[in-house]
């Protein structure tokens, strides 16, 4: 079994939406080169089997997407993509045809900028969604997650309007035969249709400095079983530290061994194992709670 169950890679920091859930990027912004990411891949496949396209950014904006899933496929990587779903339907022959494509999971309430007086705008997005969904699920083995984290623990979720057209659009277009809404309510998620699953959860803070301390003690897969790699080759503990807070080294001028062997990411790993959160980001990290 390899170190890690998946190394997060930002291909691209740049996203064309501006959503309220997602923090403000503070490194410049960039895309991630094809010399660059081949020689990434090389260096993280000895640690793991699986890659997650994403941090921050958009990954379905690079112009190079093919490549980059092809360049997974050579080096025997399956690829993972976490996508605010707006570009799916325009790459979506690059999607198809791609083999080590194994799981894309699409961010539904990316929706949240469409006005309720607009909700034509949120029916077109879905059709494409669906449209690509089904395409997958009929002719590929990649597995979809639609994902809908946008609850709010401070009001009646039940009253979303946004979120019912969505999920009576889900209900029908995929003949689901029970009641979606009354399984989101006593689970999580559940398997939708062949391959495709639903998720709904609460919405969550994003780590930041800024913010006041949760907690001092407590437990995370950061290091343990994932890290990830921003745009520039700086190695980071995890997929939540999109601003690059806890920068352990870089890929692209040191090996990835000596970068999670560090004095300061064995502080982090050691800490994690005790109890005892070591980082001032991830004292401050709300998503931490969920373990």
């Amino acid at each position: 079994m390899k170190a890690l169950k998946r190394i997060y890679i930002e291909i691209t920091n740049i996203c064309n939406l501006n959503c309220s859930f997602c923090p403000p990027l503070e490194r410049d912004k960039s895309i991630m080169s094809i010399q660059n990411f081949e020689t990434i891949i090389e260096k993280v496949k000895p640690f793991t089997d699986y890659v997650y396209l994403h941090v921050k950014g958009e990954p379905l904006l690079h112009k190079d997407l093919a490549t980059i899933l092809e360049l997974c496929g050579k080096h025997k990587l399956y690829a993972n993509i976490t996508t605010n779903g707006t570009k799916l339907y325009e790459v979506r022959e690059t999607l198809y045809q791609a083999p080590s494509l194994r799981q894309i999971n699409v961010s539904l309430h990316s929706f949240e900028s469409i006005t309720e007086e607009n909700l034509d705008q949120l029916h077109l997005f879905l059709d494409e969604v669906i449209c690509v969904v089904k395409h997958l699920r009929d002719h590929t083995n990649t597995i979809t997650s639609l994902r809908l984290w946008n609850l709010d623990k401070t009001k009646d979720n039940a009253s979303n309007i946004r979120n019912k057209l969505v999920l009576n659009r889900l209900q029908d277009a995929f003949s689901y035969c029970g009641n979606i809404k009354e399984e989101l309510g006593t689970k999580r998620g559940f398997k939708l249709s062949e391959r495709i699953y639903l998720e709904q959860d609460y919405e969550f803070a994003w780590p930041d400095l800024s913010l006041p301390v949760i907690s001092n003690t407590g437990y995370c897969y950061g290091l343990k079983t994932q890290c990830a790699i921003l745009v520039d080759g700086t190695v980071v503990p995890c997929c939540l530290d999109g601003n690059g807070k806890v920068p352990l080294g870089n890929i692209l001028t040191d090996e990835l061994d000596n970068i999670l062997s560090s004095p300061r990411a064995n502080a982090m790993r050691e800490g994690f194992a005790n109890r005892n959160v070591v980082e001032e980001l991830c004292k401050r990290c709300g998503y931490r709670e969920r373990f």
